[in-house]
Parts: structure tokens; sequence; C-alpha cells
């Protein structure tokens, strides 16, 4: 007789999650083995988050039982999980902003900590793993790529017998993502049980031995993700082929619509970057990307083309020929900026209030929601209405609050928001950051869009895939630095790979040594 196959570390039996606008999870069944690799597949608002949380113990399930190793529990609470054995990294991170990063890992280890101690083990677990980190940092000084690096190794300090991984490389770097990878293989060989979230097929071929497929918060399917393509996998999930984005070259490009000059900007904090000489211009009729390693000067370049920091020379930025550095944001949208930040909960959309009261932030000029002094609460609404409709956004309707939506389905709001007011210009940082393969390939295709209409259009993006799918030219910060921009066609990922170190021809000397881009 064949040996027995090991009995499940985590078993699902008809796990139902409803909320008043949507059932999110409707009679699920999952199984986990010792040592396996699982991944969970689905669209935008398939349920997936929710279930994770109900094994973390964030939610609590309506009917079904939850069996880990054999018998049949309750988890409360995250501390009852974690007690148990089970961490999570959260797609949307669980830290307290005006602490340091070694005070927030504390919070979440067993018993009284010697802050000093965890400073050294959180270095060298980081450096081991290669999510580079300073314990000493406070955390809202922090991008959200280092925030993820966080929460990834608080996880992996509580040496976890079940480690759930809500999107865990939306923000890392391609090094980065091998090396948590190698560390999630050597974790499965030792024995834990690993439950992956990711709308990046092929991370789901490369790194997981099962998947179970959901959608509309029920499962659809199982499949063994090695033996699929990223096409069969993405019918499971979507039910239909893959969309590809059409992307023509520019036509010839129109007026400079953002100019950045000799941008130089010191360091907001201790742990920020200088930004330095930054130089760069996007025509009318194009798309350019910067690519990098989270944390070399995206947030900072950010603060300053959206007004939240003002400079000292007018002139290092320029919006359709307007000396634009000292204005703040309401007059550089008036001017046509649009701007899609990378947090969303916070910066992006404000968590309690409504998405018709969230249009109101941006759009309020653009779609006359306010009329002497007064809102016009029909407009906010018919806006919100509109992006929820023609940007497929999942929720409970334009009076359902930001925080109650999916992380993709969020994202899919807010860039919505910004679209329809047809902005002159257009900043976007990690525009598909948690989208699933159909949302992502849609939000592509609108930027895409937006530029044949004569926008100018600036990503931020730590996708190379994503940045040489849809951009027209390509330059790369690092160390507060940023390369010239060259023509997609003429580059490569490995060039610009190399780039990301800070290597590019006529870099200052010491940037490669300073780039924090992680080793391969």
């Amino acid at each position: 007789m064949g040996a027995e196959s090991p009995a499940p570390r985590l078993a699902l039996r008809g796990i139902r999650k409803a909320y008043p606008a949507v059932v999110a999870n409707d009679g699920i069944d999952l199984a986990v083995l010792p040592g396996e690799i699982h991944a969970v597949l689905g669209e935008n608002g398939a349920g997936k988050s929710t279930l994770m949380k109900i094994i973390y113990g964030v939610a609590r399930p309506d009917a079904g039982e939850i069996r880990w190793e054999g018998r049949r529990i309750e988890v409360p609470s995250p501390q009852a999980a974690r007690a148990l054995g089970i961490g999570m990294v959260f797609q949307h991170f669980s830290l307290f902003e005006t602490l340091t990063v070694a005070e927030n890992v504390a919070l979440a280890l067993p018993g009284e900590r010697d802050l000093a101690a965890l400073a050294r083990r959180i270095e060298e677990v980081s450096a081991r793993y290669g999510l580079p980190l300073d314990p000493r940092r406070l955390v809202h000084s922090l991008s959200v790529g280092e925030r993820q690096r966080v929460e990834i190794v608080r996880c992996l300090l509580l040496e976890p017998r079940l480690l759930i991984m809500d999107e865990p490389t939306s923000v890392l770097t391609p090094q980065a993502v091998r090396r948590l990878f190698e560390t999630l293989r050597q974790l499965a060989a030792e024995g834990c049980s690993i439950l992956y979230i990711s709308h990046k097929l092929d991370e789901i071929q490369a790194l997981c031995h099962a998947a179970t497929v959901l959608r509309a918060g029920r499962v659809t399917g199982t499949c063994d993700p090695r033996r699929e393509t990223a096409s069969s996998m993405a019918r499971m999930m979507i039910g239909k082929d893959l969309p590809v984005c059409e992307h023509a070259e520019a036509r010839t490009s129109g007026e400079a619509r953002l100019v950045l000059d000799g941008l130089c900007l010191p360091a907001q904090d201790p742990f920020g970057t200088e930004l330095q000489d930054i130089r760069l211009r996007v025509h009318a009729g194009e798309i350019v990307g910067v690519a990098g390693v989270s944390g070399n000067g995206q947030q900072e370049l950010l603060r300053a083309l959206s007004g939240e920091v003002t400079l000292g020379r007018a002139e290092a930025v320029k919006l359709a020929g307007v000396a634009a550095g000292r204005l703040h944001p309401g007059r550089r949208r008036r001017m046509g900026l649009g701007f899609v930040p990378e947090e969303r909960l916070g910066r992006g959309a404000v968590p309690t209030m409504t998405l018709s009261e969230n249009t109101l932030l941006t759009a309020h000029r653009a779609a006359g929601m306010v009329r002497g002094g007064l809102v016009q609460r029909a407009r906010l609404r018919a806006f919100a209405l509109e992006a929820i409709g023609r940007f497929a956004v999942m929720c409970g309707g334009p009076e359902a609050e930001a925080r109650s939506l999916s992380g993709g389905n969020l994202q899919k709001f807010i860039v919505g928001r910004e679209l329809l007011q047809a902005p002159r210009m257009l900043v976007v940082s990690q525009p598909t950051w948690g989208l699933d393969v159909g949302a992502s390939a849609f939000i592509r295709q609108a930027l895409i869009d937006l530029r044949n209409a004569g926008a100018a259009i600036l990503v931020i993006s730590e996708e190379l895939d994503e940045l040489f799918e849809i951009c027209d030219r390509i330059a790369v910060m690092a160390k507060g630095r940023l390369s010239p921009a060259a023509r997609t066609r003429d580059t490569s990922v490995e060039e610009i790979g190399v780039w990301m170190s800070g290597l590019w021809p006529g870099a200052a000397p010491d940037a490669g040594e300073a780039a924090r881009a992680p080793a391969p």
C-alpha cells in the first residue's frame, strides 16, 4: 500500500461571510497541507482577503467550520491565531505610523521585549532575506515598499506554522521577489504551510504547489499551477481569455506639459531621501515611466509633484509652461494636474467617507459638484456611479465607505475618479498595485487611451513588466537621482535592472553604491 497523504494543517468547510451589501464568502472549502505553498486566486472582490481575515481572526464567519491539524477550532482574534502559529502579511498594512519599525514588530511578539536586542534581530533577518530595514525608522517615513518589508519581516520573526501572504510582492523589486521566494521555499521545506494570494500568475506558477480559484465568493475550481499556463489560470479566474493592451507607438510628441528642471529637495526627515537635480520632460501624448527600488526618492518626488511639498524654486516644476513649484495642490489641479498616490487609504481616499464623498475631494471643480458654496449631492452620486460603472468597481454603491472595498476595487475607483476628469497631465504611482489580471489590463489600457487623447502621463511603478507594456520612455530613480529617459523600444528589462542600482551612463560616482537595491 502507498503511503497515506498527510492530514491537512488547515481545513475550511462551508465558510460563509456576508456583509450588508455583498456575500463575500459562500460555502468555501479549502485544505492546506504541511509544507505546501497553496495559492488562492480570484478577481478583485472574489472574497480572498475576507477568507484570509477569517483564518487570522480579524473577521468571524457566519457559518462553517475551521479545523486546525484535525481539530475544530475558533479563531476569535489575531492574538489567538498567532498563538496557534498563524502569521499574516496584509495587503493593507497594519502598522502604527508614529512608532518605529522595532516598536511595531514588538507589538506582534509575545512577552516583554528588549528593543535593542529586537532591533539587532530585525537587521539580521531582513539582511538574510534581502529585505533591508532600519529598525529605528518611524513607519510614517517609510515608502509603501518599505512598509511591506516590515510586515514580512515581522511575520518571519514569529516562526509561523502557517503563513498567510496577501499580495506580498506588490511593491517589491524582482531581486527582492527572488529572495523572498527562496525564503518561502525554505520555510515550506521545513514544514511551514503557506497560503499565497497574488494576481501575478507567473509567480503562482513558479512558486505554488496547488491553487484554489474563487469567483464571486465561491470556489470555482482547483489546479496545480505548475501544470497550467497563465492563460488557462486567467480563464479560471475571470471566465474569459486574458485581455491584451493595445499600445501603438506614440504620435509626434506635443508640448512639454510637465517639466522638471533641476528639482532639488532636502530630505524631510532624518531617514528620507534627498532629491538631487531631477530633470525630466513629459510631453502631451506620451507616457513616461519611472522605475526604481522603493525608498530611493519616489515618495519625495510624488510630494513635490502633487504640491504637498513646495519648493524653493518655482521653476523647478513647470506645468504646461507655468512655473508651479510653489503652488499648492489645489492650484495645480486647476491647471489640469491629476494625481493618483501610492497609498489608497489616507491619501487616495478617506476611509470613513463614502465613495460619493470621496469624489468631492478631487473632482468637485471638474464635475461642478459645488455651486454657490453648496455641495450638489446629486452630482456627487452621479459622478461616483459613473466611476463605479466605467471601472467595474465591486462595492455596495456610491454610499459605501471607502474602507469597505477590497484593495483592488478601491484602486479602480481612485484611478477612475482621476481619469474621468480628463486631466491634461496625470501623475500616477503604482497604478495596478493589487489588481487582478483583468483589472490591471483595463487600467493600463485606460492610461494608454488617455495618452492617445493628448494627455501627458508620468507613471511611477516598481512593476517593470507594466512599465514596458504601457510606457513610451522609461527613466530610473536611484538614491534621489533620476537617470535619462530611454525609449522603451531601445532598452530592456535587464538594462533597466542595472540602472536601478544607480549604474546608468553618466551617473554620479556614488549613485550605484548608494542605491538601495537588494543584491540579486
